[in-house]
């Protein structure tokens, strides 16, 4: 599903990533564990194509993403991967419903069938009866999984979660790492986790350790 080869990224003279090859096989959880500065976060943001690497390559589903241009590289990852973020970045004007809809609406979705979609998503994540609140009125586990239902809009192959539970207490934490095998049995995407949290990196079916821009 995902290969990447010899991915380089340097900040200025700080070169975070120094080769990384890296894979994941379709309907696979797969975590990257590693200590603060070890390069993960920046991997997954290439992984996802929010940033491009200085050298290396990126299959997804055997589409060679650096030879997309910005354009086609946006509509590629609208389409076909979903993203979660620690810090849930819900716009805070819209209610939940809406802000699951986002995606659908850029990828020129009619409203109607938008929001009938994120209404049997939100409904699937038991967030029935929060159709119409906005982020302000919600819990932090019901904001976070109101992000999930957003990144699983568009029925993408691929989930990048950055530290999707690192901004939750215990028990949500739990119910979200549950949420992730509940959705790849349900849906059969595949997930990539970059998480400091040892209970949900055990969940997955495979680590990937980095340190120092470096897979160990």
């Amino acid at each position: 599903m995902i290969k990447a080869e010899s991915i380089t990224k340097s900040f200025g003279t700080l070169q975070v990533l120094k080769g990384i090859d890296f894979y994941a096989n379709k309907g696979e959880i797969v975590s990257i564990v590693g200590p603060s500065g070890a390069g993960k976060t920046t991997l997954l943001q290439i992984l996802g194509t929010l940033s491009r690497p200085d050298s290396g390559q990126i299959l997804i589903n055997n589409q060679e993403t650096n030879q997309l241009d910005d354009t086609r590289l946006a509509a590629f990852r609208n389409q076909s991967i979903g993203f979660v973020f620690q810090f849930h970045h819900l716009l805070p004007e819209f209610t939940a419903i809406e802000n699951v809809c986002i995606p659908a609406f850029i990828a020129k979705v009619g409203k109607k069938e938008a929001m009938s979609r994120a209404a049997d998503l939100l409904d699937f994540l038991s967030l029935s009866e929060r159709f119409h609140h906005k982020p302000s009125e919600l819990s932090g586990g019901e904001k976070q999984r109101v992000a999930v239902a957003r990144a699983l809009m568009n029925s993408p192959e691929v989930i990048m979660a950055d530290e999707p539970s690192g901004n939750l207490d215990s028990e949500n934490q739990q119910e979200l790492h549950e949420l992730f095998l509940t959705l790849r049995k349900e849906m059969g995407q595949t997930f990539i986790i970059v998480t400091h949290d040892t209970g949900l990196a055990g969940m997955c079916d495979r680590i990937v350790q980095m340190k120092d821009g470096l897979v160990v």
